[in-house]
């Protein structure tokens, strides 16, 4: 039987080297000049660190013009709360999305369930597995996923037949 699997995953390669050329920028830019401007990449968490929240604003922008032209969707990035730290410095933690979230996969199946494609969906993990009679099924089903839920940058792998 046909299947696929519904995913939600970065390239954290591309990732990493949205934040390197975000990094370079930082350091080549006179109005960061002396500044404690500076981002850096751990795991699947960027922090940014400035003098002020225009600041990290700034180095938001930056790094989103970077991911978009490194073909990172800016869907993926999860902005946490700008704080205080030490000295007039603030800094901000950014997560990337990695895994369907299980609400989020309770609600990919559900959306499936209550169409009219014939096809199944089954929770397993950080993915959604959809099964169906024929391979028409399958690219209804992705489509109208793709549609319904516009705001996850979905992909979609391991496509059997």
């Amino acid at each position: 039987m046909p299947s696929f699997d519904t995913v939600l995953e970065a390239d954290l390669v591309k990732v990493k080297n949205s934040v390197e050329n975000t990094a370079k920028e930082i350091g080549t830019r006179f109005d960061f000049k002396g500044t404690a401007a500076a981002i850096e990449l751990k795991d699947k968490e960027i922090t940014l660190i400035g003098d002020s929240d225009f600041q990290i604003d700034q180095i938001t922008d930056i790094l989103r013009n970077k991911a978009t032209k490194s073909g990172v969707d800016v869907r993926f990035f999860d902005a946490g709360k700008v704080e205080k730290i030490g000295g007039d410095k603030v800094k901000q933690v950014i997560k990337v999305r990695n895994g369907i979230e299980t609400e989020q996969a309770k609600k990919i199946s559900q959306l499936i369930k209550g169409s009219k494609v014939k096809v199944q969906a089954s929770i397993q993990g950080d993915a959604v597995r959809v099964t169906g009679k024929n391979r028409d099924d399958l690219q209804e089903a992705m489509a109208m996923i793709k549609a319904d839920l516009p705001d996850m940058p979905l992909s979609f792998n391991n496509f059997r037949d």
